[in-house]
């Protein structure tokens, strides 16, 4: 979709995937090596009694979702933003996360471009918020009338 195709309040629903122990370790491992994401017994005695996600880790998931749905495709130039992010809830293995995104701010830029700001919100199969963040991102507008 083009800038001019947005529009303030329009919502999108991704779809859901489920992330494992071996998913999670596998990209703790690499990209945030923590006990709680790696070291089962020590995390089961910590404060979340087991192993969970890096918040990095839900963070880039649910980007990967938003972007699975093809709103932006071959439209999107680049991210520009992104704010407000937050980790509300622990996300553990077998959890199953889906995210909801709204468009909260559009801004018409040079060059046949604008902004699009965009509120993501990721829950868990129990309908409880994990993530939000607002991402903002540089998208065409060659028609814009």
């Amino acid at each position: 979709m083009q800038f001019h195709e947005f529009y303030i309040g329009q919502m999108f629903t991704t779809k859901a995937i489920t992330l494992s122990e071996e998913d999670i370790s596998r990209f703790a491992a690499e990209y945030d090596p923590q006990y709680m994401h790696l070291d089962k017994a020590k995390a089961e005695q910590g404060r979340f009694q087991g192993i969970i996600a890096s918040g990095i880790q839900t963070l880039a998931i649910s980007f990967k979702l938003w972007i699975e749905t093809g709103s932006y495709g071959e439209d999107i130039i680049a991210g520009t933003a992104m704010n407000h992010v937050k980790f509300i809830r622990p996300v553990y293995p077998g959890d199953e996360l889906h995210a909801v995104v709204e468009v909260v701010e559009l801004k018409k830029w040079r060059n046949q471009t604008g902004i699009v700001t965009v509120r993501m919100s990721t829950f868990n199969a129990q309908q409880e918020k994990v993530f939000t963040g607002e991402l903002s991102a540089m998208v065409k507008n060659e028609h814009a009338e």
